[in-house]
């Protein structure tokens, strides 16, 4: 494993980061751009290159032809489903060089989520002034549901997800971080319109609560902030978030336990948010995006989220949010991420393979 997860065929990155998509199939055409990945986790696109994060601590850059891990990566906790984990290039990297990454950090009640924003040196393949900017509270001694994917909001401010780390019912307590998407600045504090701001016992972190472990983020085109997260069995979910919106995790879902007994009360209750479109049985859903329509003007505004379970990337539309279309080949097996580069071609990352790939849409 450690031989093959070293070993690179990037010769077609350098050439796909310079050249103009091709439109050589009727629907779409896969390129596997780079392999020999062990868990990857996020994609993350910079001037001239192509990060890649792996679970176990590696920050990889993909340029000119060359892999090289970056140097300056703090240390993570690798456990269970924990580690390096999403990669956020914000919109004024230009000019700032900073990005932003989720983690698992060693905490004192166990481990838990956290955001760092550090500078990237590209040349040097090397992070600099690398700060910690939030870490939930409290954490777990469980290796499960981090959550962790970050979108960049157009005030700039920051959405993270939260997992509820294995503890289902702190979902719905305010005054932890588990179970929620969280907005904060790029410096960490608390923006003064968030909904929970000088509540008392209300963690001002918080946008929404009620969600069990969240792997997908995404703006849509009118800046609307959509998430996917999984069930237990059964149950995925897509949901628009609003701000201050409990979701209901674990007092309404469309799963159930892995023991087959029911979860909470049922599918409703007042004050708890319905899905736009919900997995039975589960996709295990990691990986989401929004499609410009740049280079497929059919495809604005659909919805593409990678299946970890079923081996596929799902594109969903409609005014009743469904999906429309299953792509699936030999490239997609276990997808993690899947993200809109500039040029409007679409990146996704396969665990199955250990691949990073190109789509590219007619």
């Amino acid at each position: 494993m450690s031989i093959s997860r070293r070993t690179f065929t990037i010769s077609a990155l350098a050439s796909a980061l310079a050249a103009p998509p091709l439109h050589a199939a009727p629907d779409y055409k896969i390129e596997t751009l780079a392999d020999g990945f062990y868990a990857p986790w996020a994609i993350g696109f910079v001037t001239g290159g192509i990060l890649v994060s792996e679970r176990d601590g590696d920050l990889i850059l993909l340029s000119n032809g060359t892999r090289r891990n970056v140097k300056g990566v703090p240390q993570v906790v690798a456990k269970g489903q924990g580690g390096l984990l999403d990669i956020l290039v914000p919109s004024d990297f230009a000019r700032t060089k900073h990005i932003f990454m989720t983690y698992a950090k060693r905490q004192s009640h166990g481990v838990g989520t956290a955001v760092l924003r550090a500078q990237l040196d590209v040349k040097a393949a090397q992070l600099r002034n690398v700060t910690k900017i939030f870490e939930m509270q409290k954490g777990s001694r469980g290796g499960r549901h981090f959550g962790s994917r970050l979108v960049e909001a157009n005030d700039g401010t920051l959405f993270v997800t939260i997992g509820d780390r294995g503890g289902a019912d702190q979902a719905h307590i305010l005054g932890t971080h588990n179970g929620s998407i969280i907005r904060i600045t790029k410096s960490g504090s608390v923006p003064s319109n968030n909904p929970f701001v000088n509540k008392q016992g209300h963690l001002p972190e918080i946008w929404s609560y009620g969600h069990r472990n969240p792997q997908g983020l995404a703006l849509d085109q009118n800046g609307k902030l959509w998430a996917h997260e999984h069930g237990a069995k059964g149950g995925d979910e897509i949901n628009q978030i609003i701000k201050g919106a409990n979701y209901g995790w674990p007092v309404i879902a469309y799963g159930k336990h892995y023991s087959g007994r029911k979860i909470g009360i049922g599918t409703q209750n007042v004050g708890m948010e319905q899905p736009e479109h919900y997995w039975n049985p589960s996709i295990a859903p990691s990986g989401y995006m929004i499609y410009s329509g740049k280079l497929n003007r059919k495809w604005r505004g659909h919805h593409f989220v990678g299946s970890l379970k079923f081996d596929y990337i799902a594109r969903l539309t409609g005014s009743n949010l469904r999906e429309v279309e299953q792509i699936q080949t030999k490239d997609t097996q276990r997808v993690r991420d899947i993200r809109e580069a500039p040029d409007g071609t679409i990146w996704f990352l396969s665990v199955g393979n250990g691949t990073l790939n190109r789509l590219t849409p007619t």
